[in-house]
């Protein structure tokens, strides 16, 4: 990883191009040009370079903080000695493993894994995390509830007026489908965690339906069964240290505890378990001496949690079903597909 220098390789009109996207991911490049106040061939331009290298991406995923369209695990992972790479990148191959962080401490990787259902889970983890050569033990957090997940963190590089503006041209999250999956859902899915921006005359083609259909079906998934959004590689973000807690709380404080951690700006995601820690809370700071100095902070702010583990990220392989290279950039996408070819819904 490299050092928070990185963050250099962005100037202010980048950061603030992905703070406009990661408030509404697909928006039209005219109204994000009016917001930064640029011509809207710049921000194109400048998105198209960004993507190009690996330092932003727009993508999509089964919803996680509703359990209804999707089940969500967090797998701690030891492996047998000098076996961690070559275990992430078998597990990497996985579409229903989102997610891959080599750590330290009493496990070598963390794992998100996602699926239909708990039956589709327990199947995926015995055959292909579980079995995978080199892995000598694992243990499972089922998540209960996640009310605060990676794609409410933003970079705040824009003021109150432009964040407004993106916000209220935003489609509404409160939106709740009619009906269950269909399966054009799936294809969908699968072309926008390739690329979330995917124009909708695209959508249509490839999934061989009309644009019609095509807007029908985002309306109803984005913001309800379906989370956009806009990532950055993180060694050029300014946080360029990720660390995870793992910790408790008791049980009628936990709706109160995570509502506290969603309002810290360090906190990238946080939710519920069912497993040897009820909280886990994923962070992104500005350097290794804030990893004790922020379980502190957390201290401070949350009554009653206590942070029973924590570990320092050493670099992520697996983002969101994207790739990364060592220094962080996003180098292949393996879109999450939750349904294998005979389940598709």
């Amino acid at each position: 990883m490299r050092t928070q220098d990185s963050a250099a390789e962005l100037d202010e009109l980048d950061r603030q191009l992905v703070h406009a996207l990661q408030i509404h991911p697909r928006a039209p490049w005219r109204l994000v040009g009016e917001v930064l106040g640029v011509d809207p061939v710049t921000v194109s331009r400048r998105w198209r370079r960004l993507e190009s290298r690996g330092l932003a991406w727009v993508t999509a995923y089964p919803r996680l903080t509703d359990a209804q369209h999707a089940v969500t695990a967090v797998v701690e992972i030891e492996t047998e000695a000098g076996a961690a790479d070559r275990v992430a990148a078998e597990l990497a191959a996985g579409a229903r493993v989102v997610t891959i962080k080599h750590t330290t401490g009493a496990r070598d990787l963390v794992v998100t894994v996602q699926a239909t259902d708990l039956d589709s889970l327990a199947s995926h983890l015995t055959r292909d995390v579980s079995a995978v050569p080199g892995v000598r033990a694992t243990r499972t957090h089922l998540a209960t509830l996640v009310p605060a997940e990676g794609s409410r963190w933003r970079l705040r590089s824009l003021d109150r007026d432009q964040r407004a503006r993106m916000e209220q041209a935003a489609p509404d999250p409160r939106r709740r489908p009619a009906g269950p999956w269909q399966e054009v859902d799936a294809r969908l899915l699968s072309l926008l965690g390739t690329d979330g921006r995917m124009p909708i005359g695209d959508l249509a083609a490839r999934t061989g339906t009309s644009m019609t259909t095509v807007r029908r079906r985002l309306d109803a998934l984005i913001g309800s069964r379906v989370n956009l959004r806009c990532d950055l590689s993180r060694p050029v973000s300014g946080w360029p240290v990720s660390a995870v807690y793992f910790g408790s709380v008791p049980a009628e404080r936990a709706g109160e505890a995570t509502e506290a951690l969603a309002r810290i700006p360090e906190v990238r995601s946080c939710g519920i378990y069912a497993g040897p820690h009820n909280l886990i809370i994923d962070a992104w700071l500005r350097g290794l001496a804030d990893v004790y100095a922020f379980e502190a902070h957390l201290s401070g702010k949350i009554a009653r949690l206590d942070v029973h583990d924590r570990c320092v990220v050493l670099r992520t392989s697996k983002h969101m079903g994207r790739l990364l290279g060592r220094d962080g950039r996003c180098v292949r996408t393996v879109p999450i597909d939750l349904w294998p070819a005979e389940q598709q819904p």
